[in-house]
């Protein structure tokens, strides 16, 4: 067994610090080798102890915790996870530290509600275990410029879709994503793992970015050209035919790979609706969620792509597909829109069609 994971705690409240020690210190291969109120005395810890993984509060006095990250990730980049209030404030200063390259974020325990801590417990250390094996970042990717097309794109507002899902290291891959595709793309439907709220504001700032439209799906959203829509933290996200068009459906039954939104969930209905039709991208995240489901996608007919594994932050969910055969081609986030896009819109979907075995 290697050595465990060392972990600094950065938090103004001495109750959150504790807590999540606590929480942190379930598990056998994770060290907390120290705590600090607030990122003054972080810097110190960090050159003192050498943490593997940094806890990180947003609000904190003397400095904020969006400030001291920024200087972190041009100074000394090591992996960090954000601890986030559930506000308005706090999910749009959570979306900016992970611009910033803060591998992924928790939201602050309800410390009034004791009885849900086991299954917090389980969320902080899946998350820095998560971390400790991610890719730290330097700042904000730049996104590459929007794909031209050479000649008009030849389909019809439903005949062709885009699914994608996403995880850790999501938020920044599916905006590189997003922002490449041109404002006539085909619609988009896309699955990243985050609770409620954030979903709405991760769309919202998306929107402001890309040239398509992006926004949180509601039932029965019509699958648009131009359009984006991002399944709501907490539900489902299926894609139903419906007629002529695609429509999808939300639904708030049980989690899937302990996930709702379920990435397998979207691509299971994008195989039953769409088949030949749909386009199917997992990128980076941890875990096997959406696996299986590319896999019946690439079955069902669909073209399937997966992110390779020196862009990714954590390469678990597009491995897990790789290894099932799903992915037809794999290829780093930069080139995935304009290769999303040419089998989109290209006049012979559904090209290949891999055996029982999943082996393409």
């Amino acid at each position: 067994m290697g050595r465990a994971v060392r972990v600094l705690i950065v938090d103004d409240s001495a109750l959150v610090r504790q807590v999540l020690s606590e929480l942190l210190s379930q598990d056998p291969t994770l060290e907390v080798v120290g705590t600090a109120a607030d990122p003054l005395i972080a810097r110190e810890k960090i050159r003192t102890l050498r943490p593997d993984v940094l806890t990180l509060d947003v609000e904190m006095p003397r400095m904020d915790g969006l400030a001291f990250l920024e200087e972190l990730m041009r100074i000394q980049p090591m992996p960090v996870v954000m601890v986030s209030a559930v506000t308005t404030a706090g999910c749009e200063a959570t979306l900016r530290a992970l611009e910033l390259g803060a591998v992924d974020f928790i939201t602050k325990p309800r410390l009034d509600l004791r009885e849900r801590l086991p299954e917090v417990a389980r969320e902080v250390i899946e998350k820095v275990k998560g971390a400790a094996r991610a890719r730290p970042r330097r700042l904000a990717l730049p996104p590459p410029p929007p794909v031209r097309a050479n000649r008009p794109f030849a389909f019809r507002t439903t005949d062709r879709l885009i699914a994608v899902g996403a995880s850790t290291g999501g938020t920044e891959a599916l905006r590189v994503f997003l922002a490449a595709l041109p404002p006539d793309s085909p619609g988009v439907v896309v699955v990243q793992h985050m609770p409620e709220r954030f979903t709405r504001a991760f769309a919202e700032r998306l929107d402001r970015l890309c040239a398509v439209r992006v926004k949180e799906a509601g039932e029965g959203d019509r699958v648009l050209a131009g359009h984006v829509l991002v399944a709501p933290g907490s539900h489902h996200l299926r894609v139903i035919r419906d007629g002529a068009t695609f429509v999808v459906r939300l639904g708030g039954d049980p989690p899937v790979n302990h996930h709702r939104p379920s990435v397998d969930v979207l691509f299971e209905s994008c195989a039953e609706a769409a088949g030949p039709n749909a386009v199917g991208v997992i990128m980076t995240g941890m875990g096997e969620d959406g696996a299986r489901g590319l896999l019946a996608l690439r079955r069902a007919g669909g073209r399937t792509l997966a992110q390779d594994e020196v862009t990714s932050v954590v390469f678990g969910m597009p491995r897990a597909a790789i290894a099932l055969g799903a992915a037809e081609r794999v290829l780093p986030l930069e080139r995935l829109a304009a290769e999303a896009l040419r089998l989109a819109t290209s006049a012979d979907p559904g090209r290949e069609r891999p055996d029982a075995a999943g082996v393409g």
